[in-house]
């Protein structure tokens, strides 16, 4: 797993959200439910995070992500959307992968780093092909552990 946040399997699923608000919802109680974490206030940072700009990263990519009070490390949640969402992205496509990221409020870099990993597994052209032909969220899962394990070594 990558030392930078940590991902458990029960955060990844697979959503058929109609829009971007409906989506961040959905991430939110994944947080909530493989965290043990308080869905509406996830959503309540998510959505405040989203107010200051788009985190609609291109390549059909979200990166919602947000500080988060009582963490001891960043946190991830992957979901990949049954239909593309309009998501204000920078390159203006629709998004149908999201990589949320929770991280503690007081983390500073550390924050940074784990977007920076993300990021790093978000632009590789052939894992996203892959991570769009998975057809299970443990297929994702085992894609997703597998580019960290690599990362990380």
């Amino acid at each position: 797993m990558d030392a930078n946040f940590h991902l458990t399997p029960s955060a990844v699923a697979f959503t058929d959200a109609p829009g971007k608000a409906e989506a961040l919802s959905f991430i939110a109680g994944l947080f909530a439910d493989s965290y043990d974490l308080d869905a509406p206030s996830i959503e309540a940072a998510l959505l405040q995070r989203e107010q200051l700009g788009s985190t609609g990263f291109g390549r059909r990519v979200a990166l919602p992500h947000a500080r988060f009070d009582g963490l001891k490390r960043p946190l991830a949640a992957f979901v990949k959307l049954d239909h593309p969402v309009e998501y204000e992205a920078a390159d203006g496509r629709p998004v149908d992968m999201a990589f949320g990221l929770l991280s503690p409020s007081d983390c500073g870099v550390t924050h940074l780093h784990a977007l920076a990993a993300i990021s790093r597994t978000m632009r590789d052209t052939d894992r996203l092909r892959q991570l769009r032909s998975a057809q299970s969220p443990d297929a994702v899962y085992a894609l997703l552990t597998n580019v960290s394990d690599r990362d990380a070594a």
